[in-house]
């Protein structure tokens, strides 16, 4: 997995405004030659992605890559809902989720742990605030590689 630059970021997250979406996530993937640009959207905390909601973002992503071109060589465009396993990326996701169960990989260890999962309480000063059966865990957004939501059946 490849991050996508900040500057196409921008652009992808501009496109999916001008669409009527919200960027979540987006990242190129290679799977041997095969690149594909993968685009996660979502509307709001109350409105489904529809497939309507991601062929429009497609059409408008697809109309500004082409004549941005900042992409060299062949990729595949997918767009789609971030789904139930849903990434965090920044603070506003971490307190909009409060409650939700997550998952958390950081980039080095905090008290001999790496990963860890738990109920997310929310965002305080400026930190991300787990709770699970071993305490609770203060993290800066710094200190986090990834993290996503954990469905729970």
């Amino acid at each position: 997995m490849v991050n996508v630059e900040d500057r196409l970021y921008e652009g992808i997250a501009q496109q999916a405004g001008i669409a009527g979406c919200t960027l979540v996530d987006a990242r190129m993937v290679r799977t041997g030659r095969a690149v594909a640009l993968q685009v996660f959207i979502e509307k709001d905390a109350t409105t489904a992605v529809t497939i309507e909601d991601c062929a429009a973002v497609s059409r408008q992503l697809s109309l500004w890559l082409d004549v941005e071109n900042p992409i060299h060589g062949a990729y595949r465009l997918e767009v789609s809902s971030p789904g139930l396993d849903r990434p965090l990326k920044n603070l506003h996701d971490f307190e909009r989720f409060k409650g939700s169960q997550a998952e958390i990989h950081l980039h080095g260890l905090t008290q001999g742990r790496r990963r860890l999962q738990g109920e997310l309480l929310g965002v305080e000063d400026q930190k991300i605030v787990l709770k699970n059966t071993e305490g609770r865990w203060t993290f800066a957004l710094d200190d986090i590689h990834k993290a996503r939501l954990v469905p729970q059946w």
